[in-house]
C-alpha cells in the first residue's frame, strides 16, 4: 500500500540528492521511521499476536509503504521497501536539462543493440529505471515522442514499456492530466 507524501518534499518537487531507489536495503531502512504493528484479518494467532506488519516513512522525501500480507516481519518489511523504491520512482521529480541530457550507463545498459528497451519489474535497476524515464518524460512536458528520442527509441517501444505496468502507465497519465494534456490510452 502507497500512501502520499505528507510534508514539502513531495510529488513533482525537484529533489536532486542521491538517487533514492539505487541504495541497498539497508541504506533505504536507514533514512526511514519504520514502525510495527499488529495487522488484522485472516492468518491465525500468530498474526493477531505478533507485531509483524510494517510501516516505512521515508524521511527525506515524506513518502511512505506499507505491508501486512505475511505473518512474517522480515517478508513484510522486504515488500514495503519494494513499494517505497516505486513510490519514490513515481512520485518524486528530480530536475533534468532537457538540452543537455544524456541517458545513464544502467539506463542505456537497457536499451538492446536493436533499440528496444527492455527491463522486468525483476529486474534490480528497475525503479532507478523508471525513475530516471519518469524525470525526463516529466521534463519534456510528458510528451513521449520527445522522451523517446532523447532514449534513441520509438515512441511506440517506449510507450510499450510504460504501459506494461499500471502503476507507472496510470502516473504518466495523472502526470499529463496535470499539465492539461489528454491521457493516453
Amino acid at each position: 500500500m502507497l500512501n502520499e507524501p505528507n510534508n514539502a518534499a513531495s510529488a513533482n518537487l525537484p529533489i536532486d540528492t542521491v538517487c533514492f531507489v539505487s541504495l541497498d536495503d539497508q541504506e533505504l531502512l536507514a533514512q526511514c521511521q519504520v514502525d510495527t504493528y499488529r495487522a488484522s484479518g485472516p492468518g491465525g494467532q500468530k498474526r493477531n499476536k505478533t507485531a509483524s506488519a510494517i510501516r516505512l516513512r521515508h524521511e527525506p522525501t515524506g513518502m511512505s509503504a506499507n505491508a501486512v500480507e505475511s505473518r512474517s516481519q522480515h517478508e513484510n518489511k522486504a515488500k514495503a521497501l519494494k513499494r517505497l523504491r516505486l513510490a519514490i520512482a513515481l512520485k518524486v521529480r528530480r530536475h533534468v536539462e532537457v538540452e543537455t541530457y544524456a541517458p545513464s550507463d544502467m539506463l542505456r545498459s537497457c536499451i538492446g543493440k536493436s533499440g528496444k528497451f527492455a527491463i522486468g519489474k525483476r529486474d534490480q535497476r528497475y525503479f532507478e529505471v523508471i525513475w530516471e524515464v519518469l524525470d525526463l518524460l516529466f521534463a519534456c512536458n510528458m510528451q513521449l515522442s520527445t522522451t523517446a528520442q532523447k532514449l534513441g527509441l520509438s515512441t511506440a517501444n517506449f510507450s510499450a514499456v510504460l504501459r506494461n505496468d499500471p502503476a507507472v502507465w496510470r502516473r504518466v497519465n495523472e502526470l499529463r492530466k496535470d499539465k492539461g494534456l489528454s491521457s493516453l490510452k
